[in-house]
């Protein structure tokens, strides 16, 4: 399944709970790159009907998605749930809805089952709502995935990953610390698997504390913690988080300076037929100069104005 892309990016995702039509409402007022509308870990089981009827008025209520929101998601219940066939069935009725989070992934059997039912949805039922199929991303949040990866990661429909540090910290009975070391085995074996399949959005753990300095301070070190494991993404749980993470996943403007000046010099440099160069004495060769495309892209997206540091540096030559 090599080749995956998405048209934007999942820097910030934000849970909001489908039992609250408070949040619901709050929701749409909000600037950010994915809402997950959660009908899981958040709704209890004897809320579930309701909490899905809430969600389906809400969704039907809106005459577009929000300019502010770059996709709208569910996080539906596991597989195998008793529930999991009517989530699945109003998130197909939606066009709004471009994605379907799945929760506790353990097998791609898993993935299997979720992209059966849509496809019977998409190409029945809902034939003429869904002008696309679906997009899923998957939850990883015990061990058992973990051992799995390789596999999940060759998913249908797959076009993201992201680590469930609390289910994950349960399972495995482990207490989690400030510095998040009992969780890097997984989250790299994640970003790893993950960069294997080309899938292009990888999200970190949620970060449970919001309130405060403090909060802030440790949500930041969190996200370039996170960032510098090659995650691209992180899970939000209040909306008071969601400009940090944004903020903190996009290239800095050293960054983008930075790849924009080798961008154009390694131009000029493939056209006088010159491999490896260097730069600010540094040398400069093709893994580098992939990685700065990446970060020029990347930039472009999260709309940095990348064509006027391209007029700025348009002199640059490679040394």
């Amino acid at each position: 399944m090599h080749g995956r892309a998405t048209s934007f990016l999942r820097r910030a995702m934000l849970y909001v709970p489908a039992s609250s039509t408070r949040m619901l409402t709050k929701s749409l007022g909000l600037t950010c790159d994915t809402v997950v509308y959660d009908l899981e870990d958040s709704v209890p089981p004897a809320a579930k009907s309701e909490a899905r009827d809430a969600l389906e008025q809400h969704l039907r209520g809106l005459p577009e998605r929000p300019s502010s929101i770059s996709e709208i998601a569910i996080r539906v219940n596991p597989a195998g749930s008793s529930f999991l066939q009517k989530d699945l069935k109003l998130a197909a009725s939606s066009p709004l809805v471009n994605t379907v989070v799945v929760p506790k992934v353990t097998t791609i059997g898993d993935l299997r089952n979720v992209s059966h039912i849509l496809k019977n949805l998409e190409n029945n039922q809902y034939k003429e709502t869904r002008a696309k199929p679906m997009r899923l991303i998957a939850l990883i949040e015990s061990a058992r995935a973990i051992m799995n990866l390789s596999s999940i990661c060759r998913g249908p429909r797959l076009d993201g990953i992201i680590f469930g540090a609390e289910d994950f910290a349960l399972d495995l009975s482990l207490t989690r610390t400030p510095d998040l070391t009992e969780f890097l085995y997984a989250r790299s074996a994640i970003v790893t698997a993950a960069r294997f399949e080309n899938i292009p959005s990888v999200i970190d753990l949620a970060y449970t504390s919001y309130k405060g300095e403090d909060g802030l301070a440790g949500l930041e070190q969190e996200c370039r913690g996170g960032k510098a494991l090659g995650f691209n993404g992180k899970q939000c749980i209040h909306p008071s988080q969601v400009e940090t993470v944004q903020r903190l996943f996009s290239p800095s403007e050293e960054e983008v300076e930075w790849a924009v000046r080798i961008t154009i010099a390694n131009e000029k440099a493939a056209a006088a037929g010159r491999g490896a160069w260097t730069l600010d004495g540094k040398m400069i060769d093709a893994p580098v100069s992939g990685r700065a495309t990446a970060v020029v892209d990347k930039a472009q997206k999260c709309g940095i104005d990348v064509d006027g540091l391209r007029e700025k540096w348009k002199d640059q030559e490679p040394e």
